[in-house]
């Protein structure tokens, strides 16, 4: 999965966003960002829980999605594919841009100090399997995570630094990222293991 540093991420994202010629759905996404389009999808979809943004639960839904397209890199799709009932996810509603603006403060913050590091892992078929074992793991952590607990928030960042080093070409990043996924899980399997044993104390 390559990422030009010509142009910087956020730069791109916003021109996009505000190019009033573009369609601002997930497929128009897709089609205007091609191959990284990718890791551009998982920052978008893991971002929710992520940050975290509220909606009424659909973190979920999210989730799933991440993980079915990150399958796709894993098997070896160069370009996403998406049913057409997801082509057409709006992102230009008033809630989305609030959260377009939370997540373009986000990766503007963090293009502060990133450069590009060990770029040459970034350029095989096995980083495209990597990662996309990355994002499922991260994505399944994040979805049985239990509700409004807040744990599905370290899992999802995890995969939106490792999908935000890949755009960058930035392999610290990357690392923060799985670094952060594994504290994520570290933390929901012993917090779920003290809940299971206080309530088996009870009974």
């Amino acid at each position: 999965m390559s990422a030009s540093q010509t142009a910087r991420l956020s730069d791109e994202l916003e021109q996009w966003l505000n190019d009033e010629a573009s369609d601002k759905t997930l497929g128009g996404l897709v089609g205007a960002f091609g191959e990284k389009s990718f890791a551009i999808l998982f920052v978008l979809l893991l971002g929710v829980p992520a940050l975290p943004i509220p909606t009424g639960g659909a973190t979920h839904v999210f989730e799933v999605i991440a993980a079915l397209v990150a399958l796709q890199l894993v098997v070896g799709r160069r370009t996403v594919w998406l049913p057409t009932r997801w082509q057409g996810l709006k992102l230009g509603g008033e809630r989305q841009q609030r959260f377009l603006t939370s997540l373009m403060r986000f990766i503007r913050r963090l293009e502060r100090f990133s450069r590009p590091r060990l770029t040459f892992v970034f350029h095989h078929r096995l980083s495209d399997v990597v990662f996309g074992l990355l994002v499922i793991g991260g994505s399944v952590a994040a979805f049985v995570a239990p509700p409004f607990s807040g744990l599905d928030t370290l899992p999802a960042l995890g995969v939106v630094l490792v999908a935000l080093g890949v755009l960058l070409e930035d392999a610290l990043i990357a690392a923060a990222g799985v670094l952060l996924g594994i504290v994520g899980v570290a933390l929901e399997v012993v917090l779920g293991a003290a809940a299971v044993h206080g309530v088996e104390s009870l009974l």
